[in-house]
């Protein structure tokens, strides 16, 4: 292993109690999952594409510190309208004050906001649907389905959007899972912009809905694909909550109960940044004790809540790995 990098250096010198100590913890964490041979499944909830995550999850991907991801339709198409609409977003520092005259105002204006962030709808949104739909038509007229994922990589392989680039390809980190053909799972896909677009146009008659693979048929391959990987151990590194982390833990037990294969292994490395409140009634609050009622982590499985943002958080775990 190489020289540890002045942020990982920052980090042993300060980072000593409390959520700082949790984070440290987790981090090791994750690197002896690595070592000991393990697997790392991480979840991206939230807007992180929006966040700009992309810029040094990317370089992870590379560095083969991530072997799977689950991620909701909005983290999958949002790190391409990225890519292609950087220049044409704008940002709004004081979102906390507007006012919903202001907030018709941006819809007015074609302007999707996240947060302190609006997503201009001519340039990102549009501008990915008259090329997607024709390599969703390509497929259905050759008899071919895919995953939600599938079709976002073959567009950027087609090389079809570089005419758009507007920031450096390296900090993609879509393009850097496309380029590696990372497996994915991207729940509840059909509430993201892209899968409203998609059943706009089944509900028009021209894609039929069996054209992209299903819900189903992800929890399908997931169960293949824990099954064949799982001999040194998988890990869960769920950033936020919701779907893209319920969807894809939830394969064990499924794998355990409801096939019978008792001997699938637990999940053997857990941690989540969360700023959810603890709550017995939520998954996103839910503490990981909770999880092993449900037969998803074991006893000794290590378990972290690091309870802070996860823009902030998680770019200081990955500079971490990445040895920066």
């Amino acid at each position: 292993m190489k020289d540890k990098g002045e942020i990982s250096k920052f980090i042993e010198k300060y980072f000593l109690h409390f959520n700082a100590a949790t984070l440290v913890d987790a981090v090791k964490g994750y690197e002896s999952q690595l070592a000991n041979g393990g697997k790392m499944l991480v979840s991206l909830a939230g807007a992180m594409s929006t966040a700009e995550l992309g810029k040094i999850f990317a370089e992870m991907i590379r560095q083969n510190k991530v072997h799977i991801i689950s991620c909701t339709g909005a983290n999958l198409e949002e790190d391409i309208m990225n890519l292609v609409a950087h220049s044409h977003y704008e940002r709004v520092p004081n979102y906390r004050d507007l006012t919903p005259q202001q907030e018709w105002e941006l819809l007015e204006k074609g302007l999707n906001r996240v947060t302190d962030t609006c997503i201009p709808e001519e340039e990102a949104f549009r501008r990915l649907q008259k090329h997607i739909f024709k390599i969703w038509k390509d497929a259905e007229e050759a008899g071919e389905r895919f995953f939600p994922h599938e079709f976002m990589y073959k567009l950027l392989l087609s090389g079809v959007l570089e005419q758009y680039y507007e920031i450096d390809i390296k900090d993609s980190w879509m393009y850097a899972a496309a380029k590696a053909n990372l497996p994915m799972v991207v729940p509840g896909w059909e509430d993201s912009t892209m899968g409203n677009i998609f059943a706009s146009y089944v509900m028009k008659g021209e894609l039929k809905a069996s054209t992209m693979k299903s819900g189903i048929e992800y929890m399908t391959f997931l169960a293949d694909w824990y099954t064949d990987n799982s001999e040194n151990g998988i890990g869960f590194f769920q950033i936020g909550g919701g779907i893209a982390g319920d969807f894809p833990i939830c394969v064990v037990p499924m794998l355990y109960q409801d096939m019978k294969r008792t001997d699938t292994p637990f999940w053997n490395y857990f941690c989540q940044i969360s700023d959810s409140t603890t709550s017995y009634g939520s998954y996103s609050g839910a503490v990981p004790n909770e999880k092993i009622t449900w037969g998803k982590l074991d006893i000794d499985t290590p378990k972290f809540v690091i309870e802070s943002d996860a823009t902030i958080v998680a770019p200081l775990i990955f500079g971490y790995l990445l040895d920066m």
